[in-house]
């Protein structure tokens, strides 16, 4: 079996499937090394990515000393907090998904879009009041839209988002002694406790506010320590993904400017353009890790309790599988694909529903308001980074008009 070099296999271009993935196309399988030194499994074939992250023999637990871990004590470091719950299996994980879920109903999420298409455009409007160009689309649009995202969805100000995201890495990366664990989860609990209590004082239409009242009506008075985590794990870096694939998706329209005039003359199409650019560029790809808790075979392979397991979306999306001509963005696709690149059974993100639909507003609005929208340096030029440990994106994105 051919070894692959440590994962998670880094991109040189966002666009650009690595050539290690290949060489696991055709057993589907096989074997990687993890930073800790560990080995792992790796899956690249859609039925073997669909088995794993959908069967209960595949554990989500991190806390797990087995789990498949990037560090080897970071993780460990949660015990001072309550459990998150993408780290939570069957029943627990359930419990603690379903009032996120309602948030993206029928009833909820176009609510949440017309407060989202208000701020995009409330982001316009400041941006074509400069008279100083080029702006960065990066940090001056990606970023601001991604964080008013969550400020709007979780009815928490983006100051105290940030301060939550900064005390999860103080506590993750940089405490050494049990001494210094304890003291940095104590101000993190701490922070968020407060935040969580200034919410109950001021209520809204968000998700925090609603999952304080369920916790009143249930019990009769709030768990702070229960609820933290939720909005813990949202500061802690979905912003990342949400600002990255804002900007890849306004660089893939700019580089393809007829399939972008169709898709602006013949708007319904747009919405699957934005699905095929999730497709494409599958920024979440290092996200889905899993333990096996009993012996399992995926394909002819045996896989035994104790193993980890790494469900890369870039390379399973790149499957012929999933869609004809994978490697190519085909933003005229006249139906959408059935990628993983949400991820697949009990831990599929929810907001599965939402970030298509928030793209597309999104690029319709930008194009439409601000049409000759280019970039200020040849595409050539730009540079690109890891925003988080996976979002992968253009560092900055100078843009004029």
């Amino acid at each position: 079996m051919t070894d692959l070099p440590t994962h998670p296999i880094r991109r040189k271009q966002p666009g650009v499937l690595p050539a290690e993935y290949e060489t696991l196309r055709e057993r589907g399988i096989g074997r990687v090394t993890l930073p800790t030194g560990k080995p792992a499994w790796m899956v690249v074939r859609p039925e073997y990515a669909r088995f794993v992250l959908s069967d209960p023999r595949f554990s989500s637990d991190k806390m797990n000393d087995d789990f498949p871990k990037m560090t080897p004590n970071s993780l460990n470091k949660l015990k001072y907090c309550a459990p998150f719950m993408i780290n939570l299996d069957g029943p627990q994980h359930t419990e603690l998904k379903r009032p996120v879920i309602q948030e993206f109903s029928p009833a909820r999420l176009p609510p949440l879009l017309a407060k989202m298409r208000v701020a995009v455009d409330e982001r316009l409007d400041e941006l074509l009041s400069r008279q100083d160009r080029p702006v960065d689309l990066v940090m001056e649009f990606s970023y601001p839209i991604a964080w008013r995202l969550q400020e709007i969805f979780l009815g928490i100000p983006v100051a105290e988002l940030r301060k939550m995201r900064d005390n999860v890495w103080d506590l993750l990366m940089r405490t050494a002694t049990e001494e210094e664990e304890r003291a940095s989860a104590a101000r993190l609990n701490q922070h968020a406790e407060d935040v969580l209590k200034e919410k109950a004082k001021n209520p809204g239409d968000d998700l925090m506010s609603r999952m304080i009242q369920a916790e009143l009506d249930e019990r009769g008075e709030v768990d702070w320590y229960r609820l933290a985590p939720l909005m813990l794990s949202n500061a802690q870096g979905i912003h990342n993904s949400t600002a990255t694939m804002i900007s890849l998706g306004v660089l893939a329209l700019l580089g393809h400017p007829e399939e972008r005039a169709t898709l602006l003359a013949e708007p319904e199409r747009m919405r699957v353009a934005t699905d095929e650019m999730i497709r494409f560029y599958s920024v979440n790809d290092g996200t889905p890790m899993r333990l096996a808790v009993e012996d399992v075979r995926i394909g002819d392979t045996l896989v035994r309790a104790g193993d980890g397991v790494v469900v890369p979306t870039l390379p399973v999306n790149r499957d012929p599988a999933v869609c004809p001509y994978p490697h190519q963005l085909n933003l005229l696709r006249e139906e959408p694909t059935r990628h993983l690149a949400f991820g697949h059974g009990p831990h599929q993100c929810p907001a599965n529903r939402l970030v298509p639909e928030l793209m597309e507003i999104v690029y319709t609005k930008l194009f439409e308001r601000v049409p000759t929208l280019a970039l200020a340096v040849p595409e050539s030029e730009l540079t690109y980074k890891y925003h988080s440990i996976q979002a992968f994106g253009p560092a900055e994105m100078p843009v004029t008009w």
